[in-house]
């Protein structure tokens, strides 16, 4: 039996997998933050809003990962390692992209003391963001050890991120609505931010995530 036959299929499968991982992540935050953003208009809240926009900022990753692994088969080795360190350092950027605006916008937020809408809107997208990041996580972690792809366990680092931001939204968004803590989002959106940051600059300076 020719194992090395069987390989090859597995690695293209796994590659195929990985471009679907990709596409799906995009529409999905596309989609997410399409709603997001006209519940947010609709309910007038600003924490909503935001959410709506970091999801389209985390689409960039996404969109890193389907030029990462589009065309693969007619790469040399060289090339596919090239493709490979400028897409690390490129979810690095889209990383550091993310946090950024988070950070800005939770100090915003805090200094100008700007109370959230209370509404039910923020924790039912937080919590349908709950059931789907994770899935993808997991999926892509699993296909990155695959095929040995350090960028797409940057891009799985990301989706970990969106979900740690869902768990912000949820939060800071249930807190208020219940308990009138405004506060809490913009702190836990801080602290999320602060580790988004760290993780995109160790992949732009080290071409390799902290995983």
């Amino acid at each position: 039996m020719d194992h090395s036959s069987d390989v090859s299929i597995s690695t293209k499968a796994s590659l195929r997998t990985a471009r679907t991982l990709a596409y799906v992540t995009v529409g999905y935050n596309v989609l997410e933050g399409l709603i997001s953003i006209a519940l947010a208009i609709l309910a007038g809240s600003s924490a909503l809003l935001g959410f709506g926009i970091d999801s389209f900022v985390e689409s960039l990753s996404g969109g890193v990962m389907v030029w990462r692994f589009t065309h693969v088969d007619h790469l040399t080795v060289e090339q596919a390692e090239r493709r490979e360190r400028m897409a690390i350092r490129l979810v690095g950027v889209s990383l550091i992209i993310l946090g950024g605006y988070v950070m800005y916008e939770s100090v915003e937020v805090l200094y100008l003391g700007e109370h959230p809408t209370r509404n039910a809107a923020g924790p039912v997208i937080a919590i349908v963001s709950l059931i789907a990041m994770p899935i993808l996580y997991v999926w892509k972690r699993r296909i990155a050890l695959a095929i040995e792809s350090r960028s797409l366990a940057a891009d799985a680092k990301q989706t970990l991120a969106c979900t740690m931001l869902s768990v912000a939204l949820l939060m800071g968004t249930g807190l208020h609505y219940l308990f009138g803590l405004w506060q809490a989002d913009p702190i836990a959106g801080s602290v999320i931010a602060a580790y988004v940051v760290r993780e995109g600059y160790r992949a732009w300076r080290e071409h390799e995530p902290c995983c």
